[in-house]
């Protein structure tokens, strides 16, 4: 080929190139960012809590509790092995509905989630798990290949009768696509999309909102930042624009809650700042209760990560009003996850004992308000 016909070979080339993005980015629709408005849960009938499970692992350590809504029940999935990070961890569980608790069965291997992969690869440990929402018989889990949480990436499982039966990392990152991990639940718009909150824990850590297409691709993703090492938020939205993110302060010492605010459906989010909730460094779980109340699990105590307690906010997250004290202390009682049933009952579920066990309870609002 004469050095003339390659010029206009690559000239061509180029051209397609800028032709085949400018249609990818016509025929993409642009994001709506208008959230699911979630319903007000109900409150009547009789007051009801009840324990559902108490776990412990028989050896090691058995914590981070996911919460996955199924037909006809739930079940409860964490990670277990020896120890967090470790290369003999896996996702367990159990599943819970009319008939009563399964046996703790593996959910997702580190070697049936290898063999998913496309393409192939080495999964070392196996962490934070929640649901996916958008999907049936799917997760987003937080995945090691090499090194520990700093070099993690989150999953996107599909799920068999028989474990995983293909996966894939999101791309959340061009530099590795590495340090993002997942531990709260996922949150929908109006449109029927979905966005999951993630952290990215390396460095200057944030927290993220990604928003996620039909077929599961990043299409977007905004931060949370502030001056503190900010991880793990939980995002409640509250109307078709407002939403409210809590989030852990990593930092060594941390003695407060942290929170921001999105007015325009999580396209941008307000500087991340302390809250007056006292906190360990520890994640919450929090449910919309419809208006402007929540319902938060915190562990409100600096000092004592054994300490969990169920406080509501009836002014979107400006005051807090406490409820129960769920656990009085004499071992951690950490990593709060909780989801509303359809019945309009709640699901709540934490890791105890130092990470040694799963601890569940079932309520309804009666109970939680004292009404």
């Amino acid at each position: 080929m004469t050095p003339g016909a390659m010029q206009i070979a690559i000239l061509g080339l180029a051209a397609l190139s800028v032709g085949l993005s400018a249609w990818a980015i016509r025929r993409d629709v642009p994001l709506a960012w208008d959230w699911a408005v979630p319903a007000p849960l109900a409150q009547g009938g009789a007051p009801m809590f009840e324990t559902v499970l108490e776990y412990s692992a028989s050896a090691g350590e058995a914590h981070s509790p996911g919460i996955v809504l199924r037909d006809g029940g739930y079940s409860i999935l964490w990670f277990e092995g020896s120890q967090e990070a470790r290369a003999d961890v896996d996702i367990v569980g159990v599943d819970i509905g009319a008939d009563g608790v399964s046996p703790v069965t593996p959910r997702v291997t580190r070697g049936g989630l290898s063999d998913a992969f496309e393409p192939r690869q080495l999964v070392v440990t196996l962490g934070n798990t929640v649901q996916n929402d958008a999907a049936p018989d799917a997760l987003y889990a937080t995945v090691v290949s090499v090194g520990g949480w700093a070099m993690a990436s989150v999953a996107d499982v599909r799920l068999g009768p028989d474990g995983p039966k293909v996966a894939r990392k999101l791309n959340l990152s061009p530099l590795l696509n590495r340090s993002f991990l997942v531990k709260s639940p996922m949150v929908g718009y109006a449109d029927g999309s979905h966005a999951l909150p993630a952290y990215f824990e390396m460095g200057q850590t944030y927290g993220a909102l990604v928003r996620l297409d039909g077929q599961g691709r990043v299409r977007d993703m905004r931060r949370m930042t502030g001056p503190m090492k900010v991880i793990q938020p939980m995002v409640v939205p509250l109307d078709s624009r407002r939403a409210v993110a809590f989030l852990r302060n990593f930092e060594s010492g941390a003695a407060r809650l942290l929170m921001t605010r999105s007015d325009d459906g999580g396209q941008s989010w307000a500087p991340v700042r302390e809250m007056n909730i006292p906190n360990p460094s520890a994640p919450v779980a929090a449910l919309a209760l419809g208006g402007d109340r929540i319902l938060m699990a915190v562990n409100d105590d600096a000092g004592d990560g054994s300490i969990l307690s169920l406080t509501l906010s009836e002014d979107s997250g400006d005051t807090w009003r406490p409820l129960h004290r769920l656990e009085e202390g004499g071992g951690d009682a950490r990593y709060p996850m909780m989801r509303a049933l359809p019945d309009g009952r709640i699901v709540l579920a934490y890791s105890i004992g130092a990470k040694a066990g799963i601890r569940a309870h079932v309520f309804n609002l009666s109970w939680a308000l004292g009404t």
